[in-house]
């Protein structure tokens, strides 16, 4: 049996937060510099050249890279033979967050009811999804999630009837209708199968996966891809000002359902899709 300390998974939380705030990954940085060699529309490669100055200047002067520093979203992967000392680790997780935001300057825009809307003055608490693996590490991944890219994903309960096809469409009208609004150029997170929230579940973690980087099953490659096709053939373009980089990537996760549904989600990540993520090591006890 190993051991973690909640001090160490606080100051990581904390740092994570930070980083991911203030640091593009590299991933979205070469899929802007792509893409500004792809994109016809004059105004179009203005918006990826700002975008690519705003992540540098975010970078090099430790700043939030945007205005919404986002509600903390945690994947967590916890192995089963880890043991966590000193606390909760639910509560280590959000004290983490609380430090984060505080140190980092960032804005706090949690709400302690969705009703009431008084602001919690921390940005707790997370929404943490956590799975228990094998082993006896610790894996934190911090996807700060900002709402004017949150507010335009959506949920269908398709028929089976409807197919293949039925899902990409709800796929891309979804896109179609959020136009501007998630700050293009966005990653598509898809989920399908499951029950309801398996498939929210599913198209939330999709935007964890590297630009670039396709499912590994070729089937679900080539629906990928198709999708991406016909969403950059909408035209909504960079910033929404037109051109033909309205997704760097789609992203789909797929599980097995019932045989009476055929559950469909998209999530979408804006420009500034973050995450940040380390695995911490237990101690021997």
């Amino acid at each position: 049996m190993k051991e973690i300390l909640v001090e160490e998974i606080i100051s990581a939380v904390e740092q994570l937060c930070i980083d991911a705030n203030y640091d593009l990954g590299s991933d979205i940085m070469t899929g802007f510099k792509q893409a500004l060699k792809d994109e016809p529309s004059p105004l179009g490669r203005e918006v990826l050249d700002r975008l690519i100055e705003n992540a540098v200047i975010a970078q090099e002067e430790r700043v939030p890279m945007c205005q919404d520093t986002g509600m903390a979203v945690l994947f967590v992967e916890i192995g089963q033979d880890l043991h966590v000392a000193g606390g909760g680790l639910t509560d280590a997780i959000n004290e983490g967050v609380r430090r984060g935001y505080e140190k980092g300057y960032l804005r706090k825009s949690v709400v302690k009811d969705p009703f009431e809307r008084v602001n919690t003055g921390d940005n707790t608490p997370a929404v943490i999804h956590y799975d228990i693996v094998s082993g006896d590490t610790l894996r934190l991944v911090v996807a700060p999630k900002g709402f004017g890219s949150e507010n335009m994903g959506g949920l269908k309960m398709c028929k089976p009837s409807e197919g293949l096809e039925g899902a990409m469409q709800f796929v891309v009208d979804t896109v179609d209708r959020a136009g501007g609004n998630p700050c293009p150029p966005i990653i598509v997170g898809v989920g399908a199968g499951g029950t309801m929230e398996k498939a929210t579940y599913l198209a939330k973690k999709a935007l964890l996966r590297e630009v670039g980087k396709h499912n590994p099953e070729g089937r679900l490659a080539e629906i990928e891809a198709e999708l991406l096709d016909r969403i950059n053939r909408l035209g909504i373009g960079p910033q929404g000002f037109g051109g033909v980089t309205t997704a760097l990537a789609v992203n789909l996760e797929v599980y097995p359902t019932h045989i009476a549904g055929m559950p469909v989600a998209v999530n979408i990540g804006c420009h500034a899709t973050r995450h940040k993520e380390i695995t911490l090591l237990g101690r021997e006890v």
